[in-house]
């Protein structure tokens, strides 16, 4: 693997220097352990979320009884209410509203800079499931706010009674049940939780002092989709009510592994750069550098587990009669 600079002195990508069409890059022993690194990563996901996921099916006697389990069950108005009462439904909106039309601007502006290619890099694909959670949240937070007026004063919508040694949510019986889009919106918050600090992690701790010991220039572009995707979604995290059980892990590592098998099928068509070194299947340590990614996804969803846990606690503290959480 090495590196070539583009049309610019800030521009760069890596380029493949083996032949990745030639049928000894794939078979070998190398792709092998690769493969089954992928395909126990595969299952067990899957396993997880069958065991875990009820999506708000409800089960039970002749079917009419709710499964209600204390981390999967979610209310309709945690993917608009912001977690504390006094903050009014139209802030957490308009945080997501200014979050996702600067996250459609920086996007739109990378496509035209660098083109199609830049689709190539898990950042980008980040990237846009970053925007679609804050297109999606925005719509949530509109349908939210209209409920919330159409309550008298919102007291329906704040009566809620808090637990404070237990740091849950009574459920009240003007509660409605979440939705499939509801359940989706969830998962992708969570999904985007472990991505993000994913791509901004090695980034900044292992890309760019590469980039740097060849003395090439990071331009502001990238520094920005690189950085704001995550403040973004912590300030979100700062303010909405969406849990974050631990079992959702296995979307995010789905979501990696889609990204791995994409780059996989180009690969064996086209010879083309690898957009991570890591990947690369000519490398003799490529299975371990796999394996090294699988530890890292488990790092960065338990530093946003970390983080959820700490605005929980915090906001406990601060805020007791007012804070609503569903841990």
């Amino acid at each position: 693997m090495s590196f070539t600079t583009g049309s610019s002195k800030d521009s760069w990508h890596p380029v493949m220097t083996a032949d990745t069409t030639v049928t000894s890059y794939w078979l070998n022993w190398r792709f092998l352990l690769c493969g089954i690194w992928v395909v126990i990563v595969i299952v067990f996901s899957s396993l997880i979320i069958w065991k875990n996921e009820d999506c708000g099916r409800k089960k039970g006697v002749s079917g009419e009884t709710k499964l209600e389990t204390e981390r999967t069950l979610l209310y309709e108005d945690e993917t608009w209410r912001p977690c504390l009462k006094g903050i009014h439904p139209a802030w957490l909106l308009a945080f997501r509203v200014s979050s996702f039309f600067v996250l459609v601007v920086l996007l739109a502006i990378a496509t035209v800079v660098d083109g199609s290619s830049i689709f190539y890099y898990y950042t980008q694909w980040t990237f846009i499931l970053v925007t679609f959670y804050f297109g999606l949240g925005s719509l949530f937070s509109m349908y939210g706010c209209y409920q919330y007026h159409k309550r008298v004063g919102g007291d329906k919508v704040d009566n809620v009674e808090v637990d404070a040694e237990q740091g849950t949510s009574a459920a009240p019986a003007h509660r409605q049940a979440a939705g499939k889009w509801a359940y989706l919106f969830q998962i992708i918050f969570q999904m985007n939780a472990g991505a993000v600090l994913l791509t901004d992690c090695v980034f900044w701790f292992i890309l760019v002092p590469l980039l740097e010991i060849k003395d090439y220039n990071i331009n502001p572009l990238v520094v920005c989709m690189h950085s704001l995707n995550a403040v973004f979604l912590i300030g979100d995290t700062a303010l909405n009510c969406l849990q974050f059980p631990w079992f959702r892990i296995a979307y995010f590592l789905l979501w990696t592994i889609a990204y791995v098998i994409f780059q996989w099928l180009v690969h064996v068509n086209l010879k083309i750069w690898w957009p991570y070194p890591f990947l690369d299947l000519s490398d003799p340590f490529s299975p371990l550098w796999y394996f090294s990614v699988v530890v890292m996804h488990l790092l960065c969803y338990a530093i946003f587990d970390l983080i959820t846990r700490l605005k929980h606690t915090l906001y406990s503290r601060w805020f007791p009669d007012s804070y609503l959480s569903s841990r």
